[in-house]
């Protein structure tokens, strides 16, 4: 029984990832480019769903394209231990908790300045809008 290629559209479908999404990741190296028809229609495998779900996943947890490029080819190396792998998702690991520090510094910065910001007054006199502007309010008083 000769199984059916895919087409692009059956493969975003099935993939859940839009079409230009699949030329994209084909153009990026992330797919191996697939068999044309005469007319130069792409003709995919069905492993292409699997790898389009790996990367998926692989971006749901904040691996960039070329991670997920190096995680498909320590799939494929022969010589690739699973000590490898988890060294790569614990460098992902330290950099998550390297943004949430940064995110949690943007968040306090943004609660000081919400509790400074007196609701009465314009925009000339917003605490939010001068620490934008690179002037704490407590310097803008002194002027």
């Amino acid at each position: 029984m000769t199984i059916k290629p895919l087409t692009i559209g059956q493969v975003a479908h099935r993939s859940g990832v839009g079409i230009e999404t699949v030329r994209f990741y084909e153009r990026e190296g992330l797919l191996v480019k697939p068999e044309r028809t005469v007319s130069g229609d792409r003709q995919f495998d069905e492993e292409v769903i699997a790898r389009l779900l790996f990367i998926q996943r692989a971006k749901e947890l904040g691996f960039t394209l070329n991670e997920i490029k190096e995680l498909l080819s320590l799939r494929v190396d022969p010589d690739t231990s699973c000590d490898d792998v988890k060294a790569r998702a614990e460098i992902k690991i330290a950099d998550i908790e390297d943004k949430i520090r940064t995110l949690q510094r943007m968040k306090k910065a943004l609660v000081r300045l919400t509790q400074e910001c007196c609701e009465k007054g314009g925009g000339s006199e917003c605490p939010i809008l001068d620490a934008l502007d690179g002037h704490p309010r407590s310097s803008r008083k002194e002027q």
